[in-house]
């Protein structure tokens, strides 16, 4: 069963996934293309890595909402009301499937925007019992890896995402 949740102009995702019991939630910076039966490449390897690692289900959620194919596209300022629109949807998302390993996988796209960072920030604080991975070791200037740049052999490795956002 999927989960879906886009606006009306479909310019912005919530959510994207095939949960079951024991999902990988995949913390992206933004949506791009990708629909239910019609993944984009990002997703077509967070759902491949979700099922090697044994995982029977899969969520995308991402840092901020807004699609855009090029990441360099993204709002210049923070649109308040998407960023609180995506918590509460964040939220759900976590009560209707508390069994779930957060895999950080933003990669460098974080440093586009001032902004993201402190969207992470508020993330993280609905997100902060559950175990936090990496796939793969963090990148030279501590960023975990997007999908798309990983080797598919890679091991998990506990994310401090605590320690990430400086707290």
């Amino acid at each position: 069963m999927w989960i879906y949740t886009p606006d009306l102009n479909n310019t912005v995702r919530y959510t994207l996934g095939e949960p079951g019991k024991n999902n990988l939630i995949c913390i992206g910076i933004n949506p791009s293309t990708a629909e239910p039966n019609k993944l984009d490449p990002t997703l077509t390897v967070v759902k491949k890595l979700s099922q090697q690692h044994g995982f029977d289900g899969w969520i995308m959620l991402n840092v901020y909402p807004q699609r855009a194919t090029n990441p360099s596209n993204l709002h210049k300022q923070m649109n308040e009301d998407l960023h609180k629109k995506n918590l509460l949807y964040i939220e759900n998302v976590i009560k209707d499937y508390p069994q779930s390993t957060i895999w950080a996988a933003w990669g460098t796209i974080i440093e586009k925007r001032k902004y993201l960072k402190s969207c992470l920030k508020d993330i993280s604080s609905i997100l902060i019992d559950l175990p936090w991975i990496s796939i793969g070791s963090v990148s030279k200037s501590g960023h975990p890896h997007h999908p798309l740049y990983l080797k598919h052999d890679n091991p998990f490795w506990s994310f401090d995402i605590m320690g990430y956002i400086g707290i």
